[in-house]
């Protein structure tokens, strides 16, 4: 299996975000990169860098605006009267769910208040100096990964930092702001014409579900902490199944607070079930550890060794997949979540 990094992803350092009414320090941390960095070295899987894409493979799911604002809204906040040390937004504008619409007009004001308010989501995804060169970075370590995977290889890992299953295509949240597997599986679309996403992140994959929910060729697919206790709250229910050409073609499997390994697997199982009547030709899974036990920002139970199982049932779809790195933020355990689910899942030849 290849697997891909690219350094710049470090450079991101968020100095905080919103938890239950308090600005709290922050969780995901460069620490995170260089836990799952000595997981590969420890199992002798070469990291590569990726090559400089550019934006294009960003702007196949993000609109040109939404990734204008990333890349200036920096150096744009520096420059007003008493700004904080990040881009945070203090008014947010109203948008009823109208699922038809694939993503909003640009911000109506140029201001950089009105602009933090329309593109940021919440109070998870500050803006620092390197924000965007770290996302956009990402978005370059799934692209390679997807295209390894196009020229032969089984599988591909894409060490992705930031995640990015909370991005939309207009909008930043929860610790999210480029959705590096959708950026993988649109580019998996120009050679395969049914491709899959499942995702196992403690959290709803609402970004991606948004991204693709009028598409019938992308079935999306996630597994996670059921939203009426859990963020992001307002999506990630059973009864979200798809608009348009896309009715059908989004599973949203949520599991109660508390869940373990068995019932991971069973919700894998029912998963893999989809995915076979779908008739994906490759998937790309958004591998959260998030679902650990000792995640400091989860709910579920998820023993290490319950990645094992994981990564042997993933290979047992025989699609050519792609391995997206989500979230997961207990750093003493993440590097030997990701040690056994490389353990299950072996090279996918």
């Amino acid at each position: 299996m290849r697997a891909f990094f690219h350094p710049d992803q470090q450079l991101h350092v968020p100095q905080q975000f919103m938890r239950t009414g308090r600005i709290s320090n922050p969780a995901d941390l460069p620490s995170r990169t260089e836990a799952l960095l000595a997981a590969l070295e420890r199992r002798r899987i070469k990291v590569e860098r990726p090559k400089d894409y550019g934006t294009a493979p960003a702007l196949t799911v993000h609109t040109n605006d939404y990734l204008e604002f990333l890349a200036g809204a920096y150096g744009v906040w520096t420059k007003l009267p008493n700004a904080g040390p990040e881009v945070l937004p203090n008014c947010f504008p109203y948008w009823n769910a109208r699922v038809e619409l694939p993503h909003r007009p640009p911000c109506p004001s140029p201001h950089p208040i009105a602009q933090a308010g329309y593109y940021l989501g919440d109070l998870a995804v500050p803006i620092g100096e390197y924000t965007y060169t770290s996302s956009l970075a990402a978005t370059h370590t799934a692209a390679a990964a997807a295209d390894a995977v196009m020229a032969g290889e089984g599988a591909a890992y894409a060490l992705c930092r930031p995640s990015g299953h909370h991005a939309r295509a207009d909008r930043a949240s929860g610790f999210c702001y480029l959705n590096n597997g959708a950026v993988a599986a649109q580019r998996l679309r120009s050679k395969f014409e049914r491709v899959a996403i499942l995702d196992i992140d403690a959290h709803h994959g609402d970004g991606t579900q948004a991204i693709f929910y009028q598409r019938g060729d992308v079935f999306t697919i996630s597994i996670h902490a059921d939203p009426a206790a859990y963020y992001p709250f307002f999506t990630g229910y059973e009864h979200e199944r798809g608009h348009g050409q896309g009715e059908g073609a989004n599973l949203n499997i949520p599991l109660a607070p508390g869940t373990g390994d068995a019932e991971l697997m069973a919700a894998l199982k029912r998963a893999g079930e989809a995915i076979v009547r779908f008739g994906a030709e490759a998937l790309v899974l958004s591998l959260g550890f998030d679902n650990h036990a000792e995640d400091p920002i989860g709910v579920l139970k998820v023993t290490t060794a319950g990645f094992q199982p994981v990564g042997k049932f993933i290979r047992g779809l025989g699609l050519p997949t792609v391995v997206v790195q989500e979230g997961g933020y207990q750093i003493s355990v993440i590097g030997d979540c990701l040690d056994r689910f490389f353990a299950g899942a072996g090279d996918f030849s």
